[in-house]
């Protein structure tokens, strides 16, 4: 999952209290756990807990190969990396330091140079818009599943 300025900044005021990246990330993984998943659209995905909800949107991506992963360890410039497999984690390293950690292959890839964001995962990446309070529907479908 990647974030959004305004996403970051409402996770650090509602949920993390920190900047730290990943204790940003970690507090994201905490609320997930807890939280439903509400597709709205093929595109856009809410996930709530009742009380707030994180609207993300799937973002275009395709498998990493051996020879993607070698234009990537050229860069040199630090990146936002983001892993999300067994293990999931964030830090900002350059990408070849962070290629080098992740051993398996056939994981989802996503990279945008002009944020200088580098995703990995085994699920499809999704971006993260806005971190709010959530709306009566979300609520009552939250009460309803839980039900």
């Amino acid at each position: 999952m990647l974030l959004t300025n305004h996403a970051k900044e409402r996770i650090i005021k509602r949920l993390s209290k920190r900047r730290r990246l990943d204790l940003v990330y970690s507090s994201i993984l905490k609320f997930l756990e807890s939280a439903n998943e509400i597709k709205i659209n093929e595109k856009i995905i809410i996930f709530t807990d009742g009380k707030k909800s994180l609207v993300c949107t799937k973002l275009p991506s395709k498998i990493l190969t051996k020879n993607e992963t070698e234009k990537i360890k050229k860069i040199e410039d630090s990146y936002e990396c983001i892993f999300w497999g067994k293990e999931k984690f964030a830090r900002v390293t350059t990408p070849k330091k962070f290629l080098n950690s992740i051993t398996e292959e056939g994981f989802y890839f996503y990279l945008n140079r002009e944020k200088k964001v580098l995703y990995i995962g085994s699920t499809q990446p999704l971006l993260a818009i806005t971190f709010r309070p959530a709306k009566k529907d979300e609520r009552n479908l939250f009460i309803s599943l839980k039900a």
